[in-house]
């Protein structure tokens, strides 16, 4: 799992909890009709606002960024220069051989290999990486939605407890627990908002431009292996990709070409 998504979830549940039982019973948070109104009132709207299939993908795309350390862009620069020691040495056919999981750089290694012009890689490979741009878009907006739902239906579920418990305002004593059980909803659309929905569509943002660099590399190092550029010229264009403090040196690249 990824560690800075672990220790996130654990210590923010960890000092939520802890603040709740310093400061009384556990059970006075729990309501099941609150849980109703606002679980139940989010994926209702959700389901509204987005087809079935994009709220099933946004969940699968969660637990996938969470469960799985992104990759690492130094790794897609060393592939693209190990790609150019090979078009150099054996042509750029041997290209079209690329075993690779990377659908995105099989294509890109075809239309090297076909002796695609520049301008037509780059429009083609261009166009894959908007089409990825836009269907994480919708993932990431299924979770910025259910985000902003939650604490809405926090509220409504805290209007409903408020007008019942003021149709029975003859009796004092339900008056308290009444109130607490209201803003029960509030808390808890607020807390699911704040602690999951919004988080998640930062993380998957965030994993969405981490992938997008990778592309752009495998793009960018596509056009270097097409215009017969130097493994070094490669190297210092698709590394400027990277910080500066987070590079792997050539020379260490140059040991995983020969492997």
């Amino acid at each position: 799992m990824d560690l800075a998504s672990l220790i996130g979830i654990i210590s923010g549940i960890s000092l939520i909890v802890g603040a709740i039982f310093m400061g009384g019973d556990i059970h006075n948070f729990i309501s099941i009709p609150g849980l109703m109104i606002v679980i139940g009132g989010t994926v209702a709207t959700t389901l509204l606002t987005f087809q079935f299939r994009d709220v099933i993908a946004a969940f699968k795309a969660a637990y996938f960024v969470f469960s799985k350390e992104k990759d690492n862009p130094n790794i897609a620069v060393a592939t693209m220069i190990q790609l150019c020691y090979i078009s150099r040495r054996e042509g750029l056919l041997a290209l079209s051989k690329v075993k690779t999981n990377s659908l995105f750089l099989k294509k890109a290694c075809g239309l090297v290999a076909d002796g695609s012009p520049d301008h037509v890689i780059r429009a083609a490979l261009t166009t894959e990486i908007d089409s990825l741009r836009l269907r994480h878009f919708i993932v990431q907006d299924v979770f910025r939605k259910m985000g902003t739902y939650a604490p809405a239906f926090g509220m409504l579920g805290t209007l409903i407890g408020l007008v019942q418990m003021l149709s029975r305002l003859q009796d004092p004593a339900n008056i308290g627990p009444a109130m607490a059980t209201a803003l029960l909803t509030t808390f808890y659309g607020s807390i699911m908002a704040t602690m999951f929905f919004l988080p998640i569509a930062g993380k998957l943002k965030a994993r969405t431009i981490a992938e997008v660099i990778n592309l752009e590399i495998m793009l960018e190092g596509s056009i270097s292996i097409l215009d017969n550029n130097n493994p070094v010229i490669v190297y210092e264009k698709l590394s400027s990709f990277i910080s500066s403090r987070l590079r792997t040196p050539l020379s260490e690249m140059e040991f995983k070409k020969r492997s």
